[in-house]
């Protein structure tokens, strides 16, 4: 007798799970279980011992949040003491997981708490005081707790160990170990991590009772298969490094970007500069305060940031699925931590772009990456002031073509009219174009780049060895430095006045539209938003591509400000800051009307 197919449950429903909490999971958007949660969530509906092997971006959190949910739900509060533990790495993992767990838990009497330092400790003994079903706590605040007898253990019936391998190398073992040592022998107990060291393997020997090990292997490609992740490498002298980065964003314009480098002191400056040249670029690092950090991370994840510049040690246990470009400003010098930073673009079926700027003199640990990660690193050449100028066409062909689906072109017409009695009309449509992107060719002895071949990028894949980018590296003649690489690389932002003004002065007779008539521009952000003259002077240097030096009287007030600027440029400078950001926020520009 056959079986109707129909019968069968899929998806979620067919894991073991309540109805209610697979119509909690449909609900926020899940169709489809991931292979970790396939594998972990029956084993642990069954009660035992789980040892996950999986990296970030798998869907580990769902894997034991929805089972130990489940579980916990079933056998109902028995006391205000946790029933359920997670141990996360970071203060930012433990307000991510325990943010899931409640948003699966709605509609059930479960209660999460997160506790982690940083975050006021009255609080925290408050709900627990309240009575609570799971705690996600980070190693060292849940040891403070239990050694104010504050946390207590005794009615755990499963613990969670996230990102194991992650609190391992933070030097967390002996407090997991101390931790675990407070909880009843009889519990149910779940390890992830990405990679098995010796200490690791020590502890899941130790607290879990004959586990089913799960291991979620790498995807298998088929050849000729390109990976999820571009690994691109810029060869770049240190000095010319800010400029090299500044040039790759204007050409990538990512959504979003995590820049990772070495030290605290190398974050706030390359934030300042790129902030002060319309990138909404915030730093993140463990010198700042955690509301500092707590903001920072609402702003990227909003969209109200797009760049984050990081240290290793703040972006740790980050979960942050829409990030578009990884940026190495400084290459790691261990691979694993290089393939970890990676490992944030690209997640859930997305592409992703890594970028690394690297120093011809760092070729050996180049290698050493593509040893290790067994695919080839892209080699290319910094993009040119033609590469830039394509990417600015290309920006403008897309705001016409959003301009004659909005309408309203009664006026412009009119003139197109006029002019197209004596010229053709796309003569009229490409000097239109010219006029606002100025891109007569540069010559050599005049403002901008030397004239030089374009630097076509090669096809994906089919870029120059390391070994021929080193030779070309060795080999070519140092190019004169463009007004672009100077503003980005070394032109420091002038101090601001007290009162954000910064004064007019004569423009020199060699600056691109500096004579004539003038205009004042209406900008609609100001000292509210934290803005400074040098942010406006480089938004509209950067992307109008004008010379900062024909950029007149600047005075900002508290939710706009008002800039002098040649006539002649005002229509490039509106246009061209259409989608630019400053501090962050989109602007709106128009001739201020009092004026």
């Amino acid at each position: 007798m056959s079986s109707d197919s129909s019968d069968t449950p899929t998806g979620f429903a067919s894991l073991g799970l309540s109805d209610a909490l697979v119509a909690a999971v449909t609900g926020l958007g899940y169709e489809e279980p991931t292979p970790i949660q396939r594998e972990a969530i029956p084993v642990l509906l069954e009660g035992r011992d789980v040892l996950g092997m999986a990296g970030t971006g798998t869907g580990k959190t769902a894997a034991f949040a929805l089972p130990m949910i489940e579980m916990l739900a079933r056998k109902g509060p028995k006391s205000l003491a946790p029933r359920g533990l997670v141990l996360v790495p970071t203060r930012e993992l433990a307000m991510q997981v325990a943010e899931a767990l409640h948003k699966y838990a709605r509609g059930t009497t479960i209660a999460v708490a997160p506790l982690y330092g940083g975050a006021p400790m009255d609080v925290q003994i408050r709900a627990l005081k309240r009575g609570v079903s799971i705690v996600v706590a980070t190693p060292g605040r849940a040891l403070d707790h239990l050694r104010r007898h504050t946390l207590d253990l005794r009615a755990l019936k499963i613990a969670v160990l996230d990102e194991a391998d992650e609190m391992i190398d933070m030097g967390f073992a002996d407090d997991i170990e101390a931790i675990l040592a407070n909880a009843p022998e009889e519990r149910q107990t779940a390890l992830f991590a990405a990679t098995m060291a010796p200490r690791l393997e020590a502890i899941a020997a130790t607290h879990l009772q004959d586990p089913v090990r799960v291991a979620i292997a790498k995807e298998k490609r088929a050849p000729g298969k390109l990976p999820r992740i571009r690994q691109v490498a810029y060869l770049v002298p240190r000095l010319q490094k800010t400029a090299a980065l500044g040039r790759v964003l204007d050409v990538e314009t990512p959504s979003s970007a995590i820049v990772f480098c070495r030290t605290r002191t190398e974050v706030d400056e390359l934030t300042d500069v790129l902030a002060s040249h319309g990138y909404g670029a915030k730093a993140l690092h463990g010198g700042m305060e955690q509301k500092a950090r707590d903001r920072v991370m609402q702003l990227f994840r909003s969209g109200q940031a797009d760049v984050l510049v990081a240290t290793d040690v703040a972006a740790r246990g980050l979960d942050i699925d829409l990030v578009s470009h990884v940026v190495n400003y400084d290459l790691p010098m261990a691979p694993e931590v290089y393939v970890h930073r990676i490992g944030r673009t690209g997640r859930a079926g997305r592409e992703g772009m890594a970028i690394s700027l690297v120093d011809p003199r760092q070729h050996r640990a180049l290698r050493q990456i593509e040893a290790t990660t067994r695919q080839k690193i892209e080699i290319l050449p910094i993009p040119s002031e033609a590469d830039l100028q394509a990417r600015r066409l290309d920006t403008t062909l897309a705001a016409v073509r959003a301009q004659i689906v909005e309408g309203g072109l009664e006026q412009a017409r009119a003139v197109v009219d006029r002019l197209a009695q004596d010229h053709d009309v796309l003569d009229i449509a490409a000097a239109a174009i010219r006029l606002l992107h100025d891109d007569a060719p540069a010559t050599p002895g005049k403002t901008g780049s030397p004239t030089r071949p374009s630097s076509k990028r090669a096809p994906k894949g089919e870029g120059p060895s390391l070994d021929e980018a080193l030779a070309a590296a060795a080999t070519e003649e140092r190019p004169k430095r463009s007004r672009a690489e100077r503003t980005y690389g070394e032109d420091r932002p002038r101090r601001p006045r007290e009162d954000g003004e910064r004064p007019s002065r004569p423009s020199p007779r060699g600056a691109r539209g500096a004579a004539g008539p003038r205009t004042v521009l209406h900008i609609n952000i100001g000292k509210s938003a934290g803005v400074r003259p040098a942010d406006l002077v480089g938004a509209i240097a950067g992307e109008a591509d004008v010379d900062s030096s024909v950029i007149g009287a600047i005075r900002i007030g508290d939710d706009s400000s008002l800039v002098d600027v040649p006539e002649q440029l005002a229509t490039r400078i509106m246009i061209s800051l259409r989608n630019a950001k400053v501090r962050g926020r989109r602007v709106m520009v128009r001739k201020d009307r009092d004026s």
